[in-house]
């Protein structure tokens, strides 16, 4: 009998510390759910403040230089520094995590009333400070000759020292080749014109001095090229032609050979089957870079000429590139159509007429030759 009270007190004392874990246990879940729940409450009060507008009232605008070659990161303390972000890790996180990276230098207008995803939009987009102290506008397709000239005309630096600058190999493979990985050998041989044609990227630029040094306008230039190719990298990697020197190349002759997008996707496939098929591409476009004059007819004469640029002497693709091609002219070559064509003709109203045989070509040629008689080149 007592042995039977004395197990029934072993289990009542087991059953009384069980009921006292299973309440120790209950209080430390509810304890850690309580913390955990904070935590979080707090942690997502932290980043949607530090995402927040500085000031949702606050119109004052503030102007912001993003000089060039910046990172995400320098991006984000400048734009802390100045008061219209307020946590620059925070942001720094949040455009990773949104995969914005093709931010681009430039002078800004920004203001602490501003939402994030409003100064990441403007500066992504190159919506810059239209009140910059220079302007320098660089059409689609012009050459170095060109951009000289503009520079020029912009700014007191002459086209003489523009032109010894641009033209010194030692120089530029010791200041431009370490500072952009695309800038390869290919520019230094001495059979290309000018080392960095093809790489100057046409757009328009804002300098908040009015008289930058030659180095700052080529940089920002450069820095440019650097976003759109990097913008295309996977493209780049998978091309058949092997290199961006060979692939910006032939994006010149296509910005010439043809102005609305869907053309320059044909013109780019032509010269890809041409390619394929062992065929010269014969673009008039790299003879007049040849002889280097601008007329609206080339004659068989002309496409003799000795040239690493003449498409008709040369088989495969010119030594480099012809002139500084535009994003629509790039994005044509990584992107070609798909055509059977080998061959085009343009006609003088801009017109493209693609076909698949010689004889047809002939065809053609025969019947809108004529319309090139009455146009006069420049």
């Amino acid at each position: 009998m007592g042995d039977s009270k004395d197990r029934f007190q072993v289990l009542r004392e087991r059953a009384e510390e069980a009921r006292l874990v299973r309440r120790i246990v209950f209080i430390v879940v509810c304890s850690l759910v309580i913390l955990f729940v904070g935590g979080a409450t707090f942690t997502y009060y932290y980043i949607s403040h530090s995402l927040a507008p500085v000031s949702s009232t606050e119109k004052k605008k503030v102007v912001v230089n993003i000089p060039s070659g910046s990172s995400t990161e320098d991006i984000s303390k400048i734009l802390e520094s100045k008061g219209v972000i307020r946590n620059s890790t925070i942001f720094h996180y949040y455009v990773k995590y949104k995969n914005k990276n093709n931010f681009q230098a430039g002078v800004y207008q920004l203001s602490p009333g501003m939402t994030i995803d409003d100064i990441i939009g403007k500066i992504e987009s190159g919506d810059v400070y239209t009140n910059a102290a220079l302007k320098l506008a660089i059409p689609e397709g012009y050459k170095v000759s060109d951009i000289t000239k503009r520079i020029a005309e912009k700014t007191k630096l002459t086209e003489k020292e523009i032109n010894k600058k641009l033209n010194d190999r030692n120089y530029i493979k010791e200041h431009y080749m370490k500072k952009y990985p695309f800038l390869t050998d290919a520019i230094l041989n001495k059979q290309i014109k000018s080392p960095l044609e093809g790489y100057l990227f046409p757009a328009t630029y804002n300098f908040d001095k009015k008289n930058p040094d030659l180095d700052t306008i080529i940089d920002k230039m450069l820095s440019k090229t650097q976003t759109i190719l990097e913008k295309y990298n996977s493209q780049i990697q998978n091309n058949s032609l092997g290199s961006v020197h060979k692939i910006l190349s032939m994006a010149s002759i296509v910005e010439r050979e043809a102005e609305k997008d869907d053309d320059r996707k044909k013109v780019a496939a032509v010269f890809y089957n041409r390619l394929d098929s062992g065929m010269k591409l014969q673009s008039d476009i790299t003879v007049l870079y040849a002889l280097g004059k601008t007329k609206a007819k080339v004659y068989q004469k002309d496409t003799e000429i000795d040239s690493p640029y003449n498409t008709y002497v040369q088989k495969g693709l010119p030594v480099g590139p012809i002139n500084n091609p535009s994003e629509s002219s790039i994005a044509a070559v990584l992107e070609p159509a798909h055509t059977k064509a080998l061959f085009f003709y343009a006609r003088p109203n801009g017109e493209i007429l693609f076909t698949d045989t010689l004889a047809e070509h002939n065809k053609v040629v025969n019947k809108y030759s004529h319309e090139w008689d009455d146009v006069k080149g420049e």
